[in-house]
């Protein structure tokens, strides 16, 4: 029975959607908190340690926001605190990585032609590199080159385009993609929970015990909170770029990763100097134009395959293999399908196999045998429009095969 490979759908699904919930909410604050501090203005009406004000209308209404760089004299008796957003963002993201990726790493995660590894060998050390990065990331923060805002950047595009190769060494192009984002999604979320939310914290302890606050916290703390602002763009990149196999399974995939770094950079640097009245530096646009056009350059170039190659079947694919019905499935599966989900896909306006999946071998077929069951079995997602007339009883073959080698 297709309970359990169908409620993993939709565990996913659910998964997803919060994470986009989330990560809306996250973002939307963070773009809004950074236009405002950079739109801030002196006013000779600015109460006592205020360090600039703001006018802003919405909902048929005027908000005027007053900032104090360290602290206000007094405290009110509501705070409202920016933190869940980003807190919920991560949590959900990594859930998301943990059903996707980890209970499907045999498929998603681990790619036996790039490294024969086990399915936990693979998540070890994707939990440890997500760790890692946040490790190096504020111990750099923290170092000497800390204090230089340009050198840091430098160093971190290098730690990221490094990460971006290594991780296309270990495992499958969309995972590499999906980890950079989780990767670079965590410096962020631990920067709120590690750094901003409890400098914030000292500050306001500060205040209630009638101490003044020292200036150095909220000036790391604005620190970090613009490095998230500049690497917000190419997480949102990375969260989409499994949907394109343009991005995540061609030869230069780890150079794509790195160059939609710099792409985030240029454009935040639009906006950002717009909201803080610096001018309109449209050389940025045509910066960012560039960029794209050189990525989408190199994701015309094909992903080299090293002679003799030979793809290895995981334990899961083999018992789909060896399923009585699978000599059927395959052959509708290459009837119906492979013309699209192969290397060099034959039908029109088709230039990349959708999704990356390649279905023109009998051990690429077992290894995605949950997907064609839940695309063309259980529902008529595929083939798009039905363009090759697959019928519902040759649906229900594909359900029948993956009962056989699934035991469900």
């Amino acid at each position: 029975m297709p309970d359990y490979a169908i409620f993993w759908e939709w565990l996913s699904f659910a998964v997803r959607w919060t994470h986009v919930i989330t990560a809306v909410a996250w973002i939307g604050s963070s773009f809004y908190f950074i236009a405002l501090d950079l739109g801030l203005r002196k006013t000779p009406s600015l109460p006592p340690l205020a360090h600039g004000e703001e006018w802003q209308v919405h909902g048929g209404g005027f908000y005027h926001i007053q900032k104090y760089l360290v602290a206000p004299a007094f405290l009110p008796e509501h705070l409202t605190w920016f933190k869940w957003e980003s807190y919920f963002t991560w949590i959900s993201g990594f859930m998301l990585l943990v059903v996707v990726y980890y209970f499907g790493a045999d498929l998603f995660l681990v790619d036996r032609s790039v490294l024969d590894i086990p399915a936990w060998g693979a998540i070890l050390l994707s939990m440890g590199s997500i760790v890692l990065g946040w490790v190096v990331y504020d111990a750099l923060c923290k170092s000497p080159i800390g204090n230089s805002t340009t050198g840091l950047m430098v160093v971190l595009f290098a730690i990221l385009t490094a990460m971006a190769w290594a991780y296309t060494q270990v495992f499958t192009g969309r995972a590499a993609m999906l980890h950079m984002g989780a990767f670079t999604a965590t410096i962020m979320a631990a920067n709120v929970a590690m750094i901003i939310i409890p400098n914030q914290r000292v500050v306001v302890e500060d205040l209630r015990a009638g101490r003044t606050p020292a200036a150095k916290y909220g000036k790391i703390a604005k620190q970090r909170s613009l490095h998230n602002n500049y690497l917000t763009l190419p997480v949102i990149f990375f969260m989409l770029s499994s949907h394109y196999p343009l991005a995540f399974a061609t030869q230069f995939n780890w150079l794509i990763a790195s160059l939609i770094f710099l792409e985030g950079v240029v454009i935040r640097h639009f906006f950002n100097s717009r909201h803080a009245r610096k001018g309109n530096p449209t050389w940025t646009w045509l910066a960012a134009v560039v960029i794209f056009l050189l990525i989408a350059w190199l994701s015309s170039v094909p992903r080299a395959i090293p002679a003799g190659e030979v793809a290895l079947a995981s334990p899961t694919a083999q018992r789909f293999l060896e399923a009585p019905s699978f000599a059927d499935a395959s052959l509708l599966v290459q009837t119906r399908c492979s013309m699209c989900h192969t290397a060099e896909p034959a039908w029109p306006g088709v230039y990349q196999a959708p999704k990356g999946v390649h279905l023109d071998t009998d051990i690429a077929i077992a290894e995605h045998a949950r997907e064609i069951v839940l695309q063309a079995g259980w529902s008529h997602a595929m083939p798009p429009g039905n363009v090759t007339g697959i019928t519902e009883t040759e649906r229900r073959v594909l359900v029948g095969w993956y009962r056989d080698g699934s035991g469900t």
